[in-house]
């Protein structure tokens, strides 16, 4: 047996202590290269969009943001509306939807279901208080396929092809910056996918938008309307379009804003 002397007991402990700095260092190291590389990973996925000050601004009133939810939620189930836009917009398992506009959260909840397990709701929204409300909802509802953005009115900030739809649900006609909302939105969209827009026969300082100006809006930057349906049970319509590519949308400095009839 080898008795350690008092020396070789100090060097040995000072040995312990200098391996043990040694892996602490090693392992900040590690830790700081990984979060740098989530950060890089995030930025790559989800680069700036076009500043919104070479954008046109809206020509017509922009509606103020009043609240999280667009009527009764029951109102709405009773009148089907949920149905209707699953069916017309053709979601099933899998897909990946971005509800842009969510507030409340009243699609999130209802199309986290219908996406399933393999499929994601993104939720998104530029009001901070609505989504720590909606962050809430979904804890407590456990729906752990939704992700939660918090966008800007030029930008929702969504990851490069990552959705097969988006959805903008009574909420067209408050957004400040449309053109370059827009045109930010369109990396975000796999090839085919679509984008469709719920709202009222009345114009946008009354909250709802106008189909033909709605319809200027979206070819000003490049989409392609599909199809016009109005909801049964509602003084309201889903608007349809294709997006155009990356390279093929209006530059900003080309677009030309609509006027309100």
């Amino acid at each position: 047996m080898t008795v350690m002397t008092g020396h070789s007991a100090t060097s040995g402990k000072a040995s312990i202590f200098r391996i043990a700095g040694t892996m602490r260092v090693t392992m900040a190291v590690v830790l700081v290269a990984v979060f740098a590389i989530s950060a890089s990973a995030q930025d790559a996925a989800t680069p700036a969009g076009a500043p919104a000050d070479v954008f046109p601004q809206p020509d017509r009133p922009v509606a103020d943001i009043i609240s999280p939810i667009w009527h009764d939620e029951n109102e709405r189930d009773k009148a089907g509306e949920p149905q209707q836009l699953v069916g017309l917009l053709g979601i099933k398992p899998a897909m990946t939807v971005a509800d842009i506009g969510a507030g409340s959260g009243y699609y999130v909840v209802r199309l986290s279901p219908i996406v399933g397990a393999s499929g994601r709701v993104i939720a998104e929204d530029v009001v901070p208080e609505y989504l720590e409300d909606l962050r809430r909802r979904v804890r407590d509802l456990g729906l752990a396929n939704v992700g939660i953005v918090r966008g800007e009115a030029h930008d929702p900030k969504l990851p490069v092809q990552s959705l097969d739809l988006a959805i903008l649900v009574h909420m067209y006609h408050e957004i400040a910056q449309p053109y370059a909302l827009l045109y930010n939105l369109v990396p975000a969209l796999k090839p085919g996918a679509r984008i469709g827009i719920v709202d009222a026969f009345a114009p946008t300082a009354q909250h709802g938008t106008p189909p033909d100006l709605l319809r200027c809006e979206l070819q000003a930057v490049g989409y392609r309307q599909i199809s016009l349906d109005r909801l049964a049970g509602s003084d309201a319509y889903l608007a349809i379009f294709a997006p155009p590519t990356v390279a093929n949308r209006t530059p900003p400095g080309a677009i030309v804003p609509c006027k309100a009839q």
